[in-house]
């Protein structure tokens, strides 16, 4: 089975290269291919393109040709101000996926969208796979998953002998995306051995409830549907809801009360004055985004979890504690040194491109 994958280098793409089996002819597609002799990079062989730019279509094309199936994963969630712009990569780099995919007659798309393409749901209900994709207005990612899912609707009604498989898992973590979490959430004031510590205070408010899945588990629901070659969506996560109190213990074992208009605020100046890199739209995101069943991959897949919410946002903090980082460009930690923290804060502007 040849199989070519967007995005391959990143957090879901390097489990979902540990995850396939050793019999599968793999290729890679990303703007930094890894360094081909680490694992599981080694197990792919490595087209270098940026699917945003200009001509991309016809090149994608020209690697998806014999292809039995594509999976689309790459995407742009928090990029630096000297990467590709954010919408360039996602929406124009799908529109030129989604080109090339029927231009070489591929007949199997997986793509990954996310459970940030809903609409907000009741804050104790999860639900399914037929839940309004209107999105979130205040976050830039939601925005823009939602986007994708209307792109998906319009190319599988022109394509329909494509099979179109689209998969929404809530957070994804891993320890290997421990470097890549540190530079998007943060700052130079927060060193990486606090979190998790028991004296870090998380401000977080009442209300507040999350899911997460580890990213094994959506590499193999992504296994799943191509060995089946399914299509149709497919919500993905962990059963437990996590609360603002199990939150904080995970966190930083010292949950500190606060309203959320006071947690946002202060994000925003922070992000502003480039002390953080969390936009405070992630907070919205957080807070509003539909909780997901996923009865239907269960059923349909036979998928079922390893590993709980909690459990994977344990190591991913483990990860954190212990600098830990993957062999790819987009798992690379931040800077650690002294000086490259302090330039950081005399910038005075955001680290990361604006999500409004």
């Amino acid at each position: 089975m040849r199989i070519v994958i967007t995005g391959a280098s990143g957090n879901l793409g390097t489990a979902l290269l540990r995850a396939l089996e050793p019999g599968c002819e793999i290729v890679g597609v990303a703007r930094r291919t890894p360094g081909r002799e680490a694992e599981p990079y080694s197990r792919a062989k490595w087209q270098p393109l940026d699917v945003g730019e200009p001509g991309a279509a016809r090149r994608l094309a020209e690697v998806f040709a014999g292809a039995d199936a594509v999976v689309h994963l790459a995407w742009a969630i928090s990029p630096a101000w000297d990467s590709p712009p954010m919408w360039r990569t996602n929406d124009h780099g799908t529109r030129h996926v989604l080109e090339a995919v029927a231009k070489a007659g591929v007949g199997h798309l997986v793509c990954a969208s996310s459970v940030a393409a809903y609409s907000p749901g009741p804050r104790d209900q999860k639900v399914a796979e037929d839940w309004p994709r209107g999105g979130i207005e205040a976050s830039a990612y939601s925005r823009g998953k939602a986007g994708l899912e209307t792109m998906l609707d319009g190319f599988s009604s022109a394509h329909a002998e494509v099979a179109v498989a689209r998969i929404r898992p809530c957070a994804v973590v891993q320890r290997t995306a421990a470097g890549e979490f540190a530079r998007w959430t943060l700052g130079p004031l927060v060193p990486q051995r606090m979190i998790g510590g028991r004296l870090l205070p998380v401000p977080l408010w009442a209300g507040l409830r999350a899911q997460a899945v580890h990213a094994d588990d959506v590499a193999e629901a992504i296994r799943l549907v191509l060995g089946r070659r399914a299509r149709g969506a497919f919500n993905i996560a962990a059963e437990d809801v996590l609360d603002a109190a199990a939150l904080g213990r995970l966190l930083g074992g010292r949950r500190v009360p606060a309203a959320k208009r006071v947690v946002r605020t202060v994000v925003r100046a922070g992000w502003r004055a480039g002390l953080q890199p969390l936009h405070p739209g992630w907070l919205e995101l957080a807070d509003r985004a539909a909780l997901v069943d996923t009865a239907h991959a269960k059923s349909k897949l036979g998928w079922q979890p390893r590993h709980s919410s909690a459990e994977a946002i344990q190591e991913l903090v483990a990860g954190l504690r212990g600098h830990d980082r993957g062999q790819s460009a987009p798992l690379a930690p931040p800077q650690p040194g002294f000086l490259d923290r302090a330039r950081a804060l005399t910038r005075g502007r955001p680290a990361r491109q604006s999500q409004d």
